[in-house]
């Protein structure tokens, strides 16, 4: 009811009134929602896993394991089904943020017209604060000018601490708070790692809330880093897992699965399908592959181990503030495990991805750099097809192992299960509208004064009470980079579509889920009639939820969004204070021919970065050293430099950098690849040094950003960062020519491993 105030003379005869603040359902709980990246179906130890995750398996046994909850196969996209409780094409963001692909269902960006949970609950009284990865926002919208529309602050969330890309270096991430871009608040020499402290911001924020407003509810969405690719955690806990592991993927799938059995996770009856097709077997590595092999598997447990931690010192402070009992927690992931590691993993896949292999010499001499500071590991596809045991095919893709995942749920005052499971088909755009129910709020007609679409997902809130509560009545839809698929009343039909084939010769598989829980019995050819029933059912619901038009393009959407956002634009013009600048919005110098040009004033003698883009997995700096200019092209940690044949003198000068890519005429050798590139270094235009190099040129720079006057973070080249510049910059220019020429193959699997 509004109340309004009397207003007269003086305060007098003047009666004041105060509007009632907003006050939350009977009863509402606080909610903590824990999101992994990338976890596979089985990692966590109450799915599986030899992997110690004592605290999530705590969770399970003071409540429920779905196992049948499933997601949308991409980071982007589940994330936008969880927040918005719509289909993600329904919501804009049909693949992933990183592009707009012009169409209704490929925005790259939730619609205004899908409001999140957080913009739902903030009229009941709900304190919403977001952690970690979002990646729900165009890249190109990431740097210090926004737009601010699409972020976290703008969809409900009244404070924010982490990352907007897809993925960040665990020991140097790329941070904002709220708005604005910071800097880590430890180095990694001083034991800072992403995870540690975005629990530790979680932390602060919920002691802020207890101490300010403990009679109102709360949402913590916590979005983890872990363990999506770079794997990094403590070294003891990575070598602590060798032994774990060397026995190999096979035997490790073949312990999970019995373990699923044994806990009810699966049926007694469930088949484990053949390894997949791109996995050989363990006993075909020879020793130097089973130790390396061994050693990144033993990372990405490391990182989940590590997590798992963090995850015990949340939930301490729940105890300790008398929260828990009121605290409705979930755990789960967004996609299954990722075969982003290719065949044979690596200690830093950004060399692969810019063409430049890591050799089995390189890889065993790194063994114990895996994981730690300066590295992009990954592990290779026979681990990942373990993480999603008993599942076939991985993240990306429309099979089981792509979308099926773990989902833990406690609440000790309101959910009277202890240890149970559950397995109904639940999906990912259906927990909003389970939370809101269970909130006792009514999804708004307008958010913001956006009307709003109607959401799309059913609440799965009897299945908490009910182990026998019937599973969505609704069919579901699935679409990840043309891979199709459709669950109904306990049917499935999906496709594998390989890139750049004509959907109408990909092939349909039948499975009748409630018996055949790993898909592993294709029964198309005995019930062509109910195939053809769900995919014409498929057809059905990608033309209401704007699935149209299919899109199988991975690096030419990237492509085409780069040229429509940066157009015709050539010239980059940095100050000297501009703030840390994302790649995004960074200037694009992959492979073409390139000039920077710095002006500053120097003493003689001069130190530090010009610009640096990227870290110490790829990238390139300009810098000084001991007075003398130097330019480093780090692909993949191999290190193209060349140094001034003469320092810089004193006083106010313009040094820089000429990259200039050869023709095929000039250099009749090129038949094939990146062909060469001359590097000339430049003070007052003059030529001061020059290097030819047929190193694979960038296909793909880095996901760390770009600065000016320092190197922020993990360093491009052999300085301690930051480096600052020890003259006066004024300001740093780059000038592009327009003759980029890429590796197609190159660039759609580098940027693919961001995701």
């Amino acid at each position: 009811m509004t109340v309004t105030p009397k207003i007269g003379l003086s305060v007098k005869d003047s009666t004041p009134a105060w509007p009632a603040p907003p006050r939350p359902p009977k009863g509402a709980p606080n909610i903590l929602l824990i999101l992994f990246d990338d976890a596979g179906f089985s990692d966590f130890g109450c799915y599986g896993s030899p992997i110690r995750t004592p605290n999530i398996d705590g969770l399970a046994a003071q409540g429920l394991r779905y196992t049948g909850f499933h997601t949308t196969a991409m980071c982007s996209t589940t994330r936008t089904a969880l927040l918005t409780g719509r289909n993600h094409h329904s919501a804009g963001v049909g693949s992933l943020a990183n592009f707009d692909s012009g169409y209704p269902g490929y925005r790259g960006k939730i619609a205004k017209e899908a409001g999140t949970l957080a913009e739902m609950l903030r009229p009941h009284g709900y304190r919403n604060y977001m952690l970690g990865k979002w990646h729900v926002t165009p890249l190109t919208e990431s740097g210090s000018t926004g737009p601010f529309d699409g972020w976290p602050l703008a969809r409900g969330f009244d404070r924010y601490y982490g990352f907007m890309d897809a993925a960040t270096d665990q020991y140097t991430p790329e941070l904002v708070r709220d708005n604005s871009p910071i800097e880590p608040p430890r180095t990694p020499e001083q034991g800072y790692h992403l995870t540690e402290d975005l629990v530790d911001q979680s932390i602060r924020f919920l002691a802020g809330h207890v101490a300010e407003q403990p009679e109102t509810p709360w949402l913590l969405w916590l979005a983890l880093g872990a363990v999506h690719a770079p794997h990094q955690a403590p070294a003891d806990l990575i070598r602590g897992y060798d032994p774990t592991f060397e026995t190999g993927w096979d035997a490790e799938r073949e312990a999970r699965f019995a373990r699923q059995k044994a806990m009810g996770i699966v049926p007694p009856d469930t088949r484990l399908p053949p390894r997949n097709a791109d996995v050989g077997p363990w006993a075909d590595c020879d020793d130097d592959q089973r130790r390396f092999y061994t050693r990144l598997q033993s990372a990405f447990a490391g990182m989940l181990d590590h997590a798992d931690q963090q995850i015990g010192r949340l939930l301490a402070f729940l105890d300790a503030a008398g929260l828990r009992e009121d605290t409705l927690v979930l755990v789960l992931s967004d996609n299954g495990a990722s075969q982003e590691g290719g065949p044979t993993g690596g200690v830093n896949l950004l060399g692969p991805r810019n063409l430049r292999e890591e050799t089995m010499a390189e890889k065993m001499a790194r063994l114990d750099q895996i994981g730690a500071p300066g590295t992009y590991a990954n592990y290779p596809l026979g681990w990942a097809m373990a993480s999603n045991t008993p599942l076939r095919r991985y993240k990306q893709n429309t099979h089981g192992g792509g979308i099926r995942d773990p989902l833990v749920i406690s609440w000790p005052r309101g959910i009277p299960a202890r240890g149970e499971l559950r397995h109904q088909f639940v999906h990912a755009c259906d927990l909003t509208p389970t939370l809101l129910e269970i909130v006792g709020v009514t999804p708004p007609a307008t958010v913001n004064g956006v009307p709003q679409m109607p959401l799309e997902g059913v609440s799965f809130r009897p299945s908490l009470f009910d182990a026998a509560a019937p599973s969505k009545p609704v069919p579901q839809y699935f679409e990840m980079f043309g891979h199709r698929g459709l669950v109904h009343q306990g049917w499935k039909a999906v496709a594998y579509h390989t890139p750049e084939t004509p959907f109408e010769e990909d092939r349909w598989e039948l499975f009748h889920l409630e018996t055949d829980f790993s898909e592993s019995h294709d029964l198309a050819a005995q019930h062509p009639e109910k195939l053809k029933e769900l995919v014409d059912l498929w057809w059905e619901e990608a033309r209401k939820h704007q699935v149209l038009p299919l899109d199988d393009r991975f690096r030419q959407r990237f492509a085409e969004n780069a040229a429509r956002v940066h157009g015709a634009r050539q010239r980059y013009v940095f100050h000297a204070g501009v703030g840390h600048v994302p790649t995004e919005v960074a200037p694009d110098i992959r492979s073409r021919s390139y000039r920077i040009d710095a002006h500053a004033r120097f003493a003689g003698g001069d130190e530090g970065v010009l610009i640096a883009h990227g870290d110490a997995t790829t990238g390139y700096a300009l810098y000084l050293r001991g007075g003398h200019l130097v330019h480093d092209m780090n692909i993949g940690g191999e290190h193209v430099v060349v140094t001034s044949d003469r320092p810089v003198p004193a006083g106010d000068h313009i040094v820089g950098l000429r990259v200039r890519r050869l023709t095929r005429e000039e250099k009749p050798t090129i038949a094939t690849g990146p062909g060469i590139s001359e590097f000339t270094l430049l003070i007052d235009g003059v030529p001061a040094g020059r290097i030819e190099t047929r190193l694979g040129f960038f296909n793909f720079v880095s996901w760390a950003g770009l600065d000016v006057g320092c190197d922020r973070g993990s360093p491009v080249s052999d300085y301690e960062p930051p480096f600052l510049f020890t003259g006066k910059l004024a300001k740093v220019v780059v000038t592009m020519d327009d003759d980029q020429e890429l590796d197609g193959d190159g660039v759609g699997e580098a940027l693919m491993a961001r995701q």
